[in-house]
């Protein structure tokens, strides 16, 4: 297991994600800067003003930290924290988030504050804790992994924000018309625990938060908890019905529905049939859209994300 150690005279290395607007950035940075050098805490704040550079500039980053004994800190959203995850786990350094994202389902769970500047107090503070984090094939994720109808859900909300505001009530109105015209179903051999099973869905998805579950109404967090991650996969059904699981889901009972299979496991292999066999699938990871080599493994990572929490922080709401 790698050694791990975090103290408060550790340098903190900031990669912060420059690409949302200039203005916003100086802003952050600045707030960033003042209260590290508030607290006399030496630092280096790295700004990635071009998302294709972000594994590049992360891996070089990781590297000074490594050779500082320091600690590496993302300020971004979820694909730019998946970004970082990545490159840091196995690294040695401790992993500090400041969110800036929508949802923030990692640091939620972790108590880690949403407000840039609460954050990067908290960091201060912080000591190190390991925390579960998955694997799909070679991608790591955080919060969730997934097949199918989310996917597609995720690149249709993308596009509907070009023309529309970013709210919560687009985002509903969008999966309503991803339900309206989805039909498409997977045929799959999934295989955990030595027992294999062939099935047909509309999609597969896989959590690693045990908040994002508890609100949709999994009954599934304690397992993740534990040591898991969960599966959850829908029997066929028709539009009506995939339109009444929505709503399920906003009620967070989807959980009750007699169409909703969930299950939990450590490694789950999946085959897509009637596929050549290097055929690729399209996977949403923490809300990135990627095309990985079949068969698709998730799988509970080897070793755990050393990541910076404070002692004060809350439970997650």
């Amino acid at each position: 297991m790698t050694a791990v150690s975090y103290t408060p005279e550790t340098k903190l290395f900031v990669i912060l994600n420059a690409a949302s607007g200039k203005k916003d950035a100086d802003d952050k940075q600045k707030i960033i800067a003042e209260i590290f050098n508030e607290a006399g805490r030496a630092h280096e704040i790295v700004l990635v003003k071009e998302p294709s550079r972000i594994v590049e500039m992360a891996k070089a980053t990781i590297a000074k930290a490594k050779a500082e004994n320091g600690a590496v800190v993302v300020a971004g959203g979820d694909g730019t924290i998946n970004a970082v995850a990545q490159a840091v786990l196995g690294s040695g350094c401790p992993f500090g988030v400041l969110p800036q994202g929508t949802f923030n389902y990692f640091c939620r769970t972790n108590g880690i504050p949403l407000e840039t500047e609460d954050a990067a107090r908290a960091l201060l503070t912080a000591r190190v804790k390991p925390v579960q984090i998955g694997f799909v094939n070679d991608r790591v994720f955080l919060v969730n992994a997934s097949l199918g109808l989310y996917p597609q859900l995720l690149e249709d909300r993308e596009v509907f924000k070009e023309t529309h505001s970013r709210s919560r009530f687009n985002a509903f109105r969008s999966g309503v018309l991803t339900l309206m015209r989805y039909h498409r179903q997977l045929r799959l051999q999934i295989e955990s625990q030595g027992v294999t099973e062939d099935v047909k869905t509309p999609t597969l998805f896989v959590g690693n938060n045990p908040l994002q579950l508890e609100q949709i109404g999994i009954p599934l967090a304690t397992s993740v908890e534990t040591g898991h991650l969960a599966a959850i996969r829908l029997k066929p059904m028709g539009t009506m019905a995939m339109l009444g699981l929505m709503l399920r889901v906003v009620a967070g009972r989807l959980g009750d529905a007699e169409n909703v299979i969930s299950f939990s496991f450590r490694r789950l292999t999946v085959t897509p049939k009637g596929l050549s066999r290097n055929r690729r699938m399209k996977v949403a990871i923490d809300g990135e859209i990627v095309w990985l080599d079949t068969p698709i493994v998730f799988k509970v990572a080897d070793e755990p994300l050393y990541t910076l929490i404070s002692d004060d922080a809350e439970a997650p709401a």
